[in-house]
Parts: C-alpha cells; sequence; structure tokens
C-alpha cells in the first residue's frame, strides 16, 4: 500500500513535521491524524506552536521537514496553484476574524465566492443569507465590522470560512477574548457545524472549558511534539503529572508563603 491509499481514509494526516524560525525549533516532529468527521482540539501553553502548527495545514507556513496529506494529497512541495484548489477543501477562522474593515458583513461572508470567480448577484445573495441563517445572523447584512460585538465578529468569520462549504475547518483560538456566555455560544455553534454539515474540525485553543465542550478527541502539543492523543474522557482520567499541571494550572514552581518573603 503506497502512501497515499494509506491516508485516503484520513481527513488530515501529519508526520514527522519540524518546522525552525531562526535559532529557535518550534516544531520537532509532530504527528498527527485526523478522521474525516471529527472534530480535533489541540492544546498546550501559549507560545508552544500551536498556530504554527495550523498554518502549516493549509500551507501558509512550509516546514523545514515532514509530511501533511489533506485528502490522501501530499501539500509539502505543491505550487501555489495546486494549494489553491486544496484551500477550497480546508476554511480557516483566524484568532481575530481577520475581517475586512471596509465591507460589510454581506460583503465579508461574500468574498471568498467573489474571488471564485461567481458574479451572479441572485448566486451570492442566497448563499449569503444561507449562511446568515447557520449563523443565525440575519438582518446584520449591511453592518459594517466596526459596529459588530466580538461574538458577531467570530461568526461572521467563520461563515466567510464555510460559503465554499470545505471539507474541514481550522479554528485558531475561537473564543479568545470573548466573554464566557458568548464563548458557549460560539462552542455549541463548533458542535452545530459538525452534526450539520458533517464537517471534520480542528480547534486551536488553550481553553479547556472550549476543548471538552467541542471535541471528540483532544492532542496537547508539549514543546514542540504531540505529547498526548485521546478522548476527553482518557484526558480527564490521566494520572500523568504533566497533564495534570496543564489541566489544572498549575505552574512549574508551585508557589509558597516563603517565596513571597513569609515565614509559613
Amino acid at each position: 500500500m503506497n502512501a497515499q491509499d494509506r491516508h485516503n481514509g484520513s481527513m488530515i494526516a501529519v508526520h514527522g513535521l519540524v518546522k525552525t524560525i531562526g535559532a529557535q525549533e518550534i516544531l520537532r516532529g509532530v504527528d498527527l491524524h485526523v478522521a474525516r468527521g471529527e472534530t480535533l482540539a489541540i492544546i498546550g501553553r501559549s507560545g508552544g506552536g500551536k498556530s504554527v502548527l495550523l498554518k502549516h495545514l493549509i500551507g501558509l507556513m512550509r516546514p523545514n521537514a515532514g509530511e501533511i496529506w489533506i485528502e490522501g494529497q501530499n501539500i509539502i512541495d505543491m505550487s501555489e496553484r495546486h494549494l489553491a484548489s486544496i484551500r477550497q477543501k480546508v476554511g480557516i477562522l483566524f484568532q481575530g476574524s481577520a475581517l475586512f474593515d471596509s465591507m460589510t458583513v454581506a460583503e465579508n461572508i461574500a468574498f471568498p465566492l467573489r474571488e471564485a470567480g461567481e458574479r451572479d448577484p441572485e448566486v451570492l445573495r442566497k448563499r449569503v443569507s444561507e449562511m446568515l441563517e447557520v449563523m443565525e445572523l440575519q438582518g446584520q447584512e449591511e453592518k459594517m465590522p466596526v459596529n459588530l460585538s466580538g461574538g458577531m465578529k467570530k461568526r461572521v468569520g467563520l461563515a466567510r470560512s464555510i460559503i465554499r462549504q470545505p471539507s474541514c475547518i481550522l479554528y485558531d483560538e475561537p473564543t479568545s477574548g470573548l466573554d464566557p456566555v458568548v464563548s458557549d455560544s460560539i462552542n455549541h455553534l463548533i458542535r452545530r457545524l459538525q452534526e450539520r454539515l458533517g464537517v471534520t474540525g480542528i480547534v486551536v485553543t488553550h481553553d479547556m472549558k472550549n476543548a471538552f465542550h467541542v471535541a471528540d478527541r483532544i492532542a496537547y502539543l508539549h514543546e514542540g511534539q504531540i505529547y498526548f492523543q485521546g478522548t476527553p474522557e482518557k484526558l480527564r482520567q490521566s494520572s500523568d503529572q504533566l497533564l495534570q499541571d496543564f489541566l489544572l494550572g498549575r505552574s512549574d514552581e508551585q508557589l509558597t508563603p516563603k517565596a513571597f518573603g513569609v515565614e509559613s
């Protein structure tokens, strides 16, 4: 069985991914597998390479070594022209939503279709209307991004990322900067998209509530490698000290009264 056949059952498969930036080795041999239709959460400390890994999955960054297979195709040496076809299959919600300030909500959502050559106003209106309904944003199409709340910006960004009906959606810190109530609504939306559209999801987050809510499996990225992969329940039950410290938010050095110059 050749490599392509071996990965045909996966949405995404990553092998031995290495990325060095300057003198810093960000990814040190990442191995990851994402099945079709599942949602995988990638957790880890801030600055640990989670977003760097995500950008590799759609060719926005190139690794020093390793392989990335998307629906049976190795994208590592693909030209930009061939990567464009891969990006039709994989949508991404950037951390800051990345909306165009000069465009309305409807224009932002329709942008990927226009870029792909769609010019029929009725087709664009219909598709945008469908996305607004999915995101529960009906009636917001003429608003400008400056007039949107943080949660609404996330929803518009997500609508834009799925309007071309990708097979997979990458979420970069989807609840970052949002209050708990809005974060919960975004989590429900991610789950609903998986159930309604059958899309594969990869959620990069350091928010454990977010991870446990949306994920079928969780991967812990530690020091540039995948230290753990398993179900949320398996992670909860793990007695591994490193995992428990992360889940409970414990630092490497527990503070004691003496640390503050106070005798206990």
